[in-house]
């Protein structure tokens, strides 16, 4: 657990150098709540974007995966969407997400 409240799991770190907060990655992902319902999920080969457009948990997670790596980030809604309702998404969720940090 980080001190923002972040919990992650890293079942595979990978190889090579971590990405910065403002790194582009490419990262396959399957994000769901807490009672396992899927509310997004991406192919296995993954999407690109920069670590500076998404949410704080991502932002602040990703980083502890080298690419290659595969595991778990617990994102409390603060981290998340917080109090703002998202489309499949209610407000105050806590998201956690299986990623496989590809690039």
């Amino acid at each position: 657990k980080t001190e923002s409240g972040l919990y992650y799991v890293i079942n595979n770190q990978g190889v090579g150098n971590n990405p910065t907060t403002t790194s582009t990655v490419k990262v396959a992902y399957k994000g769901y709540f807490t009672d396992d319902n899927i509310f997004d999920e991406s192919d296995t080969t993954g999407i690109s974007f920069s670590l500076t457009s998404v949410i704080d948990g991502w932002q602040e997670g990703i980083p502890y995966f080298k690419p290659g790596g595969k595991g778990l980030l617990l994102i409390p809604s603060e981290l998340g969407y917080g109090r703002t309702a998202r489309p499949g998404i209610p407000a105050n969720s806590v998201l956690i997400f299986r990623i496989h940090l590809i690039e």
